[in-house]
């Protein structure tokens, strides 16, 4: 009743008019209709038509008032949005004129309403609502799209604001947070369930288009837009990666790309944003939907970072990237991990050992095929290694590859055995085989003798042949070791067998009767003397 009576009260077409005259040609306002434009009635719909005539009529006086200072701006923009309101206050939701039928003067106000008129959010949850307004809107955000892709003049300050302010009602929301609270961790490890898909992506889609090309085109001054591309705008641009919509994700990772390269004003503030969004993934939540295109995006700036490497982005990799190995979601964007990782050991070679020993940190332990992606990414990490890096890591790296040899996992020792097929991997161990070759020796002989695969045996035999053709000299006092270890590991086992039997025998002895067993002297001196060898012979 209230909104009726509203609605039937006069308007001032006299303030309309004059500001009109003044000239707002390229300038809209700040036109935000909602839901409520749709149900006001049909007058508003007349006194747009009319105000447009005017408009039209003093062509020249707008293009003038376009280049006007900022003080003129408030009023242009208050009279904006009573020409967007009034465009939209009919009970329909009715189409603009088109770019083409319109004379060049009109284009820029045109699409300035055009603008205001797709700040509508329509609900998308029920398909049979609202068709005819949703396929207007539709056809109105194509229609911007092909403008500023063909645009020739500078965009001024109004238009960009409101350009912002349309992408800001349209893409930020808040996604519902059941999915995240119980559905995310069963999606990392559910491959083949269906990707989730947006019913409002036939408008988001579009809408995206329309902020990409805005941000590519050369008609968009940086200087002037990054009061409107803000912090804010950026950060709820980032809010938007954890969506379940792949498609979304992907725009979202082209669009920010793209910001990163022509505001350089923002790059320090999106690589601490990023750096946010991991630590809260790692630390607290271990959900997110865009980790893997977020790290697409950093593969490319890492690539772009000059020499010496900054402090700022080696605490990045100590701090973000070698962590985000820890969650058990890593598999879905361990790929584009591994590429940040290799390329910052490519730009900096000195950091291959803290690399190598952060990989350890976090190395898996129960997970077999986490395990053989680590391996996958350490032979990229020790490609681009050096040797002298390679000689500060290489005795705690190879006693943690003579345990993946031993794998019971045929995956894992297989994975392990192909870092000799890589020539420089190969190369380096070759030249510190003195010091490698007694760590994994163990390995290598329990592997031919007691592995249960007849593949990881054959890769077995090949390696071993490598260091017996590098250094037999070598390979015959690590084979006399290994063989006097075993008869040390024989000799003992005996000894326990012979105690416990001895106990049995004692035990049941005194079975009959309550009394208790008691363990003579000699036994359990023997028992002690026993006791440190078998952990000398595991510490080695």
């Amino acid at each position: 009743m209230i909104k009726q009576i509203f609605g039937k009260l006069p308007r001032k077409p006299s303030k309309s008019s004059h500001n009109d005259s003044n000239g707002d040609g390229g300038v809209h306002g700040n036109s935000s209709p909602g839901p409520n434009s749709l149900n006001n009635s049909k007058a508003g719909s007349a006194s747009s038509k009319s105000s447009s005539s005017s408009r039209s009529n003093n062509g020249p006086l707008n293009s003038h008032s376009s280049g006007s200072n900022k003080s003129n701006h408030g009023k242009k923009t208050a009279s904006l949005a009573i020409q967007a309101g009034t465009v939209l206050a009919s009970g329909v939701y009715e189409a603009l004129p088109s770019f083409r039928d319109v004379p060049n003067s009109e284009k820029q106000n045109l699409f300035l309403r055009k603008l205001g008129m797709c700040n509508v959010v329509f609900d998308f949850s029920d398909p049979s609502k609202n068709l005819k307004e949703k396929d207007i809107k539709r056809q109105t955000l194509l229609e911007l799209v092909d403008y500023v892709s063909s645009v020739s003049t500078k965009f001024n300050e109004v238009a960009m604001q409101e350009i912002t302010r349309m992408v800001a009602a349209n893409l930020f929301r808040t996604f519902p947070s059941p999915n995240h609270d119980s559905k995310i961790l069963e999606m990392y490890d559910a491959e083949d369930e269906e990707p989730a898909m947006d019913p409002a992506w036939p408008h988001l889609q579009i809408v995206y288009e329309l902020l990409l090309r805005f941000v590519v085109s050369p008609e968009t001054d940086a200087k002037l837009a990054k009061r409107y591309i803000d912090h804010p705008f950026v950060l709820k641009l980032l809010d938007l990666f954890d969506s379940d919509d792949q498609r979304e994700r992907e725009y979202l990772k082209t669009i920010l790309h793209r910001i990163y390269g022509k505001f350089m004003v923002h790059r320090p503030f999106i690589r601490k944003a990023i750096n946010n969004i991991f630590y809260r993934f790692i630390f607290e939540t271990e959900k997110h939907n865009g980790i893997a295109e977020l790290l697409e995006i950093l593969g490319s700036i890492i690539n772009g970072f000059a020499l010496p490497l900054k402090e700022e982005h080696k605490l990045f990799l100590v701090r973000a990237l070698i962590p985000l190995h820890k969650p058990k979601c890593v598999s879905m964007y361990h790929q584009q991990l591994s590429y940040c990782i290799t390329q910052f050991v490519e730009k900096d070679f000195k950091l291959a050992d803290t690399v190598i020993r952060g990989l350890q940190k976090y190395w898996p332990v129960t997970n077999s095929s986490k395990e053989v992606m680590f391996l996958g990414e350490l032979e990229e990490v020790l490609e681009a290694t050096q040797a002298a890096e390679f000689q500060r890591c290489m005795v705690p790296l190879f006693r943690q590859i003579g345990q993946c040899l031993n794998s019971l996992h045929f995956q894992v020792a297989e994975r392990a055995l192909f870092l000799w097929n890589n020539d420089h991997i190969r190369n380096l161990i070759t030249q510190n085989r003195i010091v490698i070759l007694p760590i994994i020796f163990p390995a290598l002989e329990r592997n031919m003798h007691h592995h249960w695969n007849p593949a990881v045996q054959s890769l077995t035999l090949n390696v071993r042949k490598i260091f017996l053709d590098a250094d037999q000299a070598l390979f015959d006092e690590c084979l006399a070791r290994f063989q006097e270890d075993e008869a040390k590991g024989k000799d003992m086992q005996e000894k326990r067998e012979l105690i416990w039997k001895r106990l049995e025998d004692v035990a049941s002895s005194k079975a009959v009767s309550n009394e208790a067993v008691l363990i003579s002297r000699s036994i359990s001196s023997t028992v002690i003397d026993t006791s440190p060898t078998p952990k000398a012979t595991t510490g080695r």
